[in-house]
């Protein structure tokens, strides 16, 4: 049975061509909306909370405030509906996962710049 779903997935999914990024970048997402029957791009910057999963069904949060509120989307890497993913900033943290950065405000919410 899982050789089964492996090979549809490979055969039928369609993969889409990604840059590295990991949690505590800044990236861009822009991605297609369809309303009724025009579409358009939009996209979506914020710092990448985390990356779930792995192969096909691998995920990852981004997280952005939106005036005073935070918001908090989940996109599937290999969401058709995704045209590109810009990397904005590398960013320096020492987890996988920032669920901490929801309760930082002010200052302390920065996250320093990875150095090369």
């Amino acid at each position: 049975m899982e050789n089964l779903v492996k090979f549809v997935q490979d055969e039928f999914v369609t993969k889409n061509d990604i840059p590295e990024f990991s949690a505590g970048d800044t990236i861009t997402v822009y991605y297609e909306i369809k309303e009724g029957v025009k579409t358009r791009t939009q996209f979506f910057k914020g710092v990448v909370m985390q990356r779930r999963g792995s192969g096909l069904s691998e995920t990852f949060t981004i997280r952005k405030m939106s005036g005073t509120f935070g918001v908090e989307r989940i996109f599937p890497i290999n969401l058709p509906a995704i045209n590109k993913i810009e990397v904005n900033k590398r960013g320096k943290v020492r987890r996988a996962r920032i669920f901490y950065y929801r309760n930082l405000t002010g200052k302390k919410a920065q996250i320093k710049d990875k150095r090369f």
